[in-house]
Order: C-alpha cells, then structure tokens, then sequence
C-alpha cells in the first residue's frame, strides 16, 4: 500500500511495510504517553524544538525536496520552494508561540476577584495528509501543536513514505521526546479506529471531500474535533486591467503551481465580456508555452482529469490544448464555451486544465464566482478600489486575494467554508485549534 512510484516513469522503486494492528496501537500509546511532555514544559522550551526543526529542514532542503520529485513529480525548483516555506512556518511558530499561548487576562464585571483564560495543550492528535504538499502540508499542522505540546500520530498518503520517514526522523534529531511525533503507515480501517480511540483528541485531515465526510462522521460518532481542508475550484475573476499581459501571468502561475494540484489553485477564470477574447488568446498562448512538463502525481490523476475533460467537450466545452497524454503527463489545456449549467464546472480539475467563463459585468461574475460546491480561495483583479472591496465582500470563501497570487503566507490564515472544508491553519488561528481555552477565575 505505501510505495514509492516515479510517476514520470510509473516505476516502484521503495515499498514499505504497511502497519501492523500493534504497531498502530503502539503509535497511539507512545503519542498518549508523551502528552505528559507537553504539559510539563514551558511554552519557551517547545518553541526552541520548533525552531530546530526549522532549521533542521532548511538544512535537509535538498534531500527533503529530491523526495518530493520522486514520489508525486513535483518540479523541482517548486519542491525547493515547498520546503522553505515550512521553514517559514517552523520558524514563524516558534517566534510567536509565546505571545499566542499568554494568559489572556479578562474583565470581570460580575463580582469580585480576577479571570484568565489560559491556553494549554488537550492532548494527542491524529493528522492525515495528503500528497501534493508532503511537507508543507504536515507543517502547517505539525507547528502550532508541537508548540502548543499537542502530540501527533501522522498518517501520511501512501505515495509519500520516504518523506513521511524523513520527516519523524528530523522531528527526533530536533530533539522532541519519543511519541511527540509518531508515523505511522497505517490502512483506512486501522485509522477508523485510531479516531475512536478515546486517547486521541481531534483530527486534522487535507483531502478529497469524500476522505473527509468519512473521517468527519467517525469523529462526530466519538465527539471528536476536526479540522477538515478539503477540495477547491477557486475563481479567479478579471474584472478590469491596464495591464492585461501581467494579468494573464498572474492567471498562468495561479493555475500551473504544482502542475496544476493544489487545492487553492486558480481553476476557474471568469472574465468580463469587454476583457474575455483578450484574455483567452493570450491566456491560452501563454498556459501552453509555460506548461511545466512534469507529470501528475499518478496514472490514476492523470485517468480522472482525462475522463473530466472528456465529459465537458461532450456537454459542448471546446478545449484548447496542443500535445498528447502519455502515462501520468497530462498537456495543458483551457476548457471554453463553459457556463454554470455544465456538470464539470462544479467540479474540481485537479491538474493543468483551465476553466473560462464569459461574464456580462461584475454582478454576474460573482453570481458564477459563487455557483459552486466549494469555497476555499479566490482571486480578483481590477483597476477600481472600491470594486474589490465590493466583490470581496460578495465571494463565498474562506480566503479571497486582490490583484495578486502566491500572496500566502505562514503569518495568513488558510481555510475554507462550504464543501472545502472549516477550521484555518497558519497565523494566530492556526494555534488556537485544538487548546485548551481554561478559565482559572479567582475570587478572593
């Protein structure tokens, strides 16, 4: 189950031995047994082992982000970046967690005496990643609970084992206790149970939708928290420009990043009619050209974007593409002719494919903005301030970013609402999770 498999090649080069019920027993045990780490040590001492484990990642960089290439074909220069961000979120933990786990004094007013509300770990989590962020993914969950003294099972995706083991080595190099960060290589059923275990405190999972209901509904069950990030079809909505070239490099890059795999990827591009012919020649033109050439994290991706594709030409879309698909390597492509009463334009389009959809004015390009399942990001752009801040106001999502991409940031909440998801990771939200909020009121 868990293997290393090029998907430019299709070659298993790495299998690893999936988990045994004792040895996923022994995972919770160790992580339920190192809670006792967490509540015993200062904020500053857990804060320092983060920031180890920062550095410990920037000095791994290249072996880190080689085993990124190898197990989903990441671009490398893109699996670089993947780790310097987490050595921002390492960082950036370790810098404030003083500052987010102080006592928060609050005014009484309902009788004598003083109240704090003092933030303090629950306990041990389980974490399920994904692949198309191996690391950062991991990150953005990992800090702000190790620093809060949470401690962690880490269920990762069975295509990222090497990265999995790389990671729980350098959390024990950092110098965190046994059991503060255990991975494990377990099956679906096995986490089915570690969620119900009574021992684990909440579950933070990024995945498919359909991942999350399951893990959301065995939670709900045993009165557990989740955080869920899910699935997006972030808009990306052009609505007036001076610079239509720098336009449609932003537009390229937010639907290229990670071959076209990341949840908070600009997938549907919603134009003005005065802007549309405009931007889809040159989007078009310039999407193909830049293409990365990397493949697609599997075979299987590769297969559902191709039947996703097919079903929209046949419902009417015309694709724009040049090249042919070979194994997981998917061309980059631009769907045209899409309106809202097409099936595939309230789907997801994991991989280099583009969406575009002509909008008469700014009223209906919020209306196809928000004719959707998912809820994630957004993008707008346009020359008239007070237009962004009306559309912004209008978008139903959890993030929304004005004339620019890869604006995220490790200080900047992530998160979405609808079917993408709920709960934010990153900045002071990302901290405030899974804590223990505990009143110590004194009265005399």
């Amino acid at each position: 189950m868990y293997a290393v498999t090029d998907p430019s090649t299709g070659t298993t080069t790495q299998t690893y031995p999936t988990a045994t019920d004792a040895e996923v027993a022994t995972a919770v045990d160790a992580a339920n047994a190192a809670a006792a780490w967490g509540r015993r040590t200062s904020v500053a001492e857990r804060a320092a082992l983060v920031h180890r484990l920062g550095d410990l990642h920037a000095e791994h960089r290249a072996e880190l982000a080689a085993s990124i290439v190898r197990e989903m074909g990441k671009p490398l220069d893109e699996a670089e970046g993947e780790i310097d961000f987490c050595v921002d979120i390492y960082h950036y933990y370790a810098d404030h967690a003083e500052e987010f786990l102080a006592d928060e004094e609050l005014p009484v007013t309902s009788g004598p005496g003083r109240a704090v509300v003092r933030r303090s770990p629950v306990g041990a989590l389980l974490g399920i990643m994904p692949w198309n962020f191996p690391a950062y993914q991991v990150a953005r969950f990992a800090a702000p609970n190790l620093a809060l003294g949470n401690t962690i099972v880490l269920k990762h995706a069975p295509q990222c084992p090497a990265t999995a083991a790389l990671l729980e080595r350098l959390v024990a190099e950092a110098g965190f206790p046994a059991g503060a960060y255990v991975n494990v290589y377990a099956t679906n059923e096995q986490i089915a149970e570690v969620i119900a275990d009574p021992r684990i405190q909440g579950v933070s999972l990024t995945g498919s939708e359909r991942a999350g209901a399951a893990v959301a509904e065995i939670a709900g069950r045993h009165l557990k928290k989740v955080v869920l990030e899910l699935g997006g079809s972030d808009p990306f909505l052009v609505l007036s420009t001076d610079d239509l070239d720098a336009v449609v490099d932003a537009a390229v890059a937010a639907r290229l990043d990670n071959t076209g795999q990341a949840c908070n990827a600009a997938k549907r591009f919603i134009v003005t009619s005065d802007l549309y012919d405009a931007f889809v020649e040159k989007f078009t033109a310039a999407l193909l050209a830049r293409q990365s050439g990397a493949p697609l994290s599997s075979v299987a991706a590769a297969d559902t974007l191709e039947r996703q594709v097919a079903a929209a030409v046949a419902e009417g879309a015309t694709l724009h593409t040049e090249g042919e698909r070979s194994g997981a390597h998917f061309p980059a492509g631009v769907l045209t002719g899409l309106t809202t009463e097409h099936a595939t334009a309230r789907q997801e389009l994991f991989g280099p494919v583009a969406m575009v959809f002509r909008a008469d004015d700014e009223e209906d390009a919020l209306r196809i903005a928000n004719d959707t399942p998912y809820g994630l990001g957004s993008y707008v752009f346009t020359t008239d301030p007070a237009q962004a801040d009306r559309v912004a106001a209008g978008i139903d999502a959890g993030m929304v970013f004005i004339n620019g991409v890869g604006a995220e940031g490790a200080e900047l909440p992530f998160g979405g609402i609808k079917r993408s998801g709920f709960g934010r990771e990153l900045g002071r939200p990302g901290i405030e999770e899974f804590v223990n909020k505990k009143l110590i009121r004194t009265v005399a």
